[in-house]
């Protein structure tokens, strides 16, 4: 990781810190909606950026995270027994839906996600006796941590940064390890991949059961956070959302689910001057970005590289060119 970049998350890692004892409960509870987005893009990432796989169906995991500790904790259990079997759903159900992916590709992929989204969140609307339906599930208490309560905002925010960096480490160390190499082999090319000795069946999998985790792990604390939960927050406009996040904030790259989940959580917000106008303000923003940084904001560093290298390039051949002719 080079230097610069070191220095910008440890300046931002101190302002996570500090910032919250500056803010009032809105803005604090704010902060933490969008660290729990960021848990939840960090999963598609690797799953759509990483491995090259498309999925409109990330939205059916953040659900089944939020409505598993829920329920278990209607039922008299701890959020830390419901976390983990959230996880293990997650990643077995994202096991299962990565198999459309062995039969089909691109477009057809995106559809065969985005149906499982709608059976999920039909399943979460209709099964009343499991879900509570529309009336969904309340009073979800916020858990304790080594017996001091996180029922306040502040402290609740603290776990959620302290869950955020620590699963980040976790996704660096990953892509830094030959599967992170393999993920990106798979995604640049899986015939050569496969040629290589890569094992583009087990791989494709793993890349939506960990992005699955991911979101499982998000939806746990959302339910948490919010204290009430319903099927709205779960449909297929909020993977398509979240597939926005990972897109405007670049894909394949490391920072961009923190800078996506920024506007998307965060921009809105920001808007709200508008009053009525600002979805369409906010609609406008997000199709001018998607035409001039097709590859997210995080690209533009890249961009502006690779337009240098041109430039110098063109200098060279014409300076090449103007020696030659001299000698001529």
């Amino acid at each position: 990781m080079k230097k610069s970049t070191l220095i910008a998350l440890a300046i931002t890692a101190a302002v996570l810190v500090v910032v919250p004892q500056f803010l009032k409960n809105y803005g604090v509870y704010l902060l933490t909606y969008w660290l729990i987005y960021i848990i939840a893009t960090m999963g598609l990432n690797l799953t759509v950026g990483y491995a090259g796989q498309k999925s409109l169906g990330h939205a059916a995991f953040f659900g089944i995270g939020a409505y598993t500790v829920a329920i278990m904790m209607k039922a008299g259990l701890s959020f830390w027994l419901g976390l983990p079997t959230a996880m293990l759903i997650c990643f077995v159900v994202g096991i299962i839906l990565g198999f459309p992916a062995l039969r089909v590709q691109t477009i057809y992929l995106a559809f065969a996600t985005l149906g499982f989204n709608t059976a999920i969140w039909l399943v979460m609307r209709n099964e009343e006796w499991l879900t509570g339906g529309t009336f969904g599930i309340n009073n979800i208490a916020r858990p304790s941590l080594f017996g001091f309560s996180l029922e306040g905002n502040v402290p609740y925010y603290y776990l959620v940064l302290g869950v955020t960096a620590l699963l980040a480490v976790l996704l660096w160390g990953l892509l830094r390890s030959p599967w992170g190499k393999a993920f990106t082999a798979l995604r640049d090319n899986p015939i050569r991949a496969e040629s290589l000795g890569v094992d583009t069946r087990s791989y494709t999998l793993l890349s939506f059961a960990i992005g699955a985790v991911y979101a499982g792990i998000a939806g746990a604390l959302f339910a948490s956070l919010v204290q009430f939960i319903e099927p709205a927050p779960f449909t297929v406009g909020a993977s398509i959302m979240m597939y926005l996040m990972v897109v405007v904030g670049g894909p394949g790259y490391f920072l961009g689910p923190v800078l996506g989940a920024a506007v998307g959580v965060i921009l809105p917000e920001w808007l709200r001057f508008a009053q009525a106008w600002y979805l369409f303000v906010f609609g406008a923003a997000v199709v001018l970005l998607m035409i001039w940084l097709p590859d997210g904001l995080l690209s533009i560093p890249d961009r502006i590289k690779a337009r240098r290298q041109s430039r110098e390039a063109s200098a060279a051949r014409a300076a090449a060119a103007k020696a030659q002719g001299a000698q001529a």
